[in-house]
């Protein structure tokens, strides 16, 4: 089963530097951006499909994030955190 995630960054201008490279079992489809109400600052909002049993490196960004999951299931660790498992449905706040 594949695991397709929405996730929604509301970042700084420089959101340019998101990572576009995509490994293998991984896909993403920028799906909108706009910049909002606060200079300087935009939402990029992105699908990223994985393939079951892919890790995504630790990586950041310069602003927040919110993963739904649309389908299988996520497993997601913040550091210093537990592990979360958010399955079709959920959601999760990335500060």
């Amino acid at each position: 089963m594949k695991t397709a995630l929405i996730l929604v960054a509301a970042a700084a201008l420089i959101v340019g530097s998101l990572a576009k490279a995509e490994q293998l079992g991984t896909s993403r489809t920028d799906l909108q951006r706009h910049d909002l109400g606060i200079p300087g600052r935009e939402v990029v909002q992105v699908r990223v499909d994985l393939a079951p049993g892919v890790l995504a490196p630790n990586h950041s960004h310069p602003g927040e994030e919110i993963v739904y999951v649309i389908e299988g299931l996520l497993q997601y660790q913040l550091e210093g955190e537990a592990a979360v498992t958010l399955k079709a449905g959920q959601v999760l706040f990335i500060p």
